[in-house]
């Protein structure tokens, strides 16, 4: 298990990590994926889909089933989620540092997204779906959450296609350290 201090150390530092090939690796691309939280769009489909209510939505009901989900799913690239990151991100959650977006469909778990807040940032790491839209609809739960309550910078790794959609750009790693020193100068509540 990786220990709570030495990860929240790292995401201080702009690091995270990934199991590769069943080998614990730490990363700070130089290119980050952030979701700019000012300028974060609803795609106008999803929008009709969060008008009709379809889903259920809870926060940190069921973290460690989420992460399960999460390292579960199909990816042509390996999956990066080992025993040791569910052990690890469970202690975190323990802690109050880790939380859980899920969202449901008739009583069942059809969706979320889990990451680590710190301070003024969440570090988003995974989300899953069994059902269209249940992962977006964590999403833009969890960026409600995160502007309601003052944070700063949403994380998101890399970027990818289908997080641009939702305004997601990419910065160089000095801005991204930048606003991540800017981040962790502010004080917030995730729950």
């Amino acid at each position: 298990m990786i220990p709570t201090r030495t990860l929240l150390d790292a995401y201080r530092a702009g690091f995270f990590p990934m199991a590769v090939s069943g080998e614990l690796k730490w990363y700070s691309p130089d290119q980050r994926g952030i979701v700019p939280l000012d300028t974060f769009r609803v795609p106008r489909r999803l929008d009709r889909v969060l008008k009709h209510s379809r889903f259920e939505v809870s926060i940190d009901r069921v973290f460690q089933q989420v992460v399960v989900a999460c390292g579960s799913r199909p990816d042509p690239a390996g999956n990066w989620i080992d025993d040791e990151i569910i052990e690890s991100y469970a202690a975190l959650h323990e802690a109050g540092h880790a939380h859980s977006i899920e969202t449901w469909h008739q009583g069942t778990l059809v969706g979320g997204l889990y990451g680590v807040a710190l301070r003024g940032a969440f570090f988003g790491e995974s989300m899953f779906h069994t059902m269209s839209d249940a992962s977006k609809v964590a999403l833009v739960e969890l960026v409600d959450r995160l502007r309601t309550c003052g944070y700063l910078l949403l994380d998101i790794q890399w970027l990818t296609p289908h997080l641009a959609q939702f305004g997601a750009i990419e910065v160089p790693r000095v801005r991204y350290l930048e606003l991540l020193a800017e981040a962790m100068q502010v004080d917030c509540e995730f729950s």
